[in-house]
């Protein structure tokens, strides 16, 4: 498993609460579980201390997302390095599941699950996930959505760095609300142009007589 692949737990994690549109999915011990996404074995650690425990992480993961989007580097930077001070990996080389053609093992590194609690596990895979990622990629590679009032957290893996919007959904909506708006503008300005030329035609007719 690459360990770029871990950048995705953090990014699950922050996105599972919209504070514009005031939702937070992150309401019980089931909920928690669904982040683990395949990973039934430590998905079975949770327990309803979690749920509180996982609202805190994901407040300081959109933090570093935050900063990140602000142009703070060093201030994303010193965050997440917190974060994983906290909760340290366990890196192993795995191969048990992974065979090649011949049944040989394909080797990769893993990140080991926490053994204390569901919350120390997943908060050290997605912080080094996130880790793995800024360092490969850029701070700026860390983004939130544009698309007001979305601001969903994403990653930004396009060859020109371009990307502004979480998901396709919010791009499309964001550039029809952005089209409505200069529609809107090209309106009024007609609109103001006329009146103008209609008061401009009143003044010099009244000139005339």
């Amino acid at each position: 498993m690459e360990l770029a692949y871990y950048s995705d737990y953090a990014v699950r994690l922050v996105n599972s609460e919209e504070p514009g549109r005031n939702k937070d999915a992150l309401t019980s011990v089931d909920a928690v579980r669904e982040l683990f996404g395949g990973n039934a074995q430590a998905a079975r650690r949770a327990t309803d201390s979690d749920v509180t425990r996982f609202r805190s992480v994901r407040a300081r993961l959109r933090s570093v997302f935050e900063a990140a989007d602000g142009g703070d580097e060093t201030l994303a930077v010193d965050l997440l390095n917190s974060l994983l001070m906290e909760f340290p990996v366990s890196p192993q080389i795995s191969g048990h599941d992974h065979r090649d053609d011949g049944g040989n093992p394909l080797w990769h590194m893993h990140l080991a699950d926490h053994p204390s609690n569901a919350t120390s596990g997943y908060a050290a895979i997605a912080a080094m996930g996130l880790a793995f990622h800024l360092t490969e990629h850029g701070v700026d590679r860390l983004g939130l959505c544009e698309a007001a009032p979305c601001r969903n957290a994403y990653l930004d893996t396009s060859t020109n760095r371009s990307r502004r919007y979480c998901s396709d959904r919010c791009a499309t909506r964001a550039n029809v609300a952005a089209y409505r708006a200069r529609k809107r503008l090209e309106t009024e300005r007609s609109a103001s142009t006329g009146r103008a030329a209609e008061t401009a035609q009143r003044s010099r007719l009244n000139g005339e007589r």
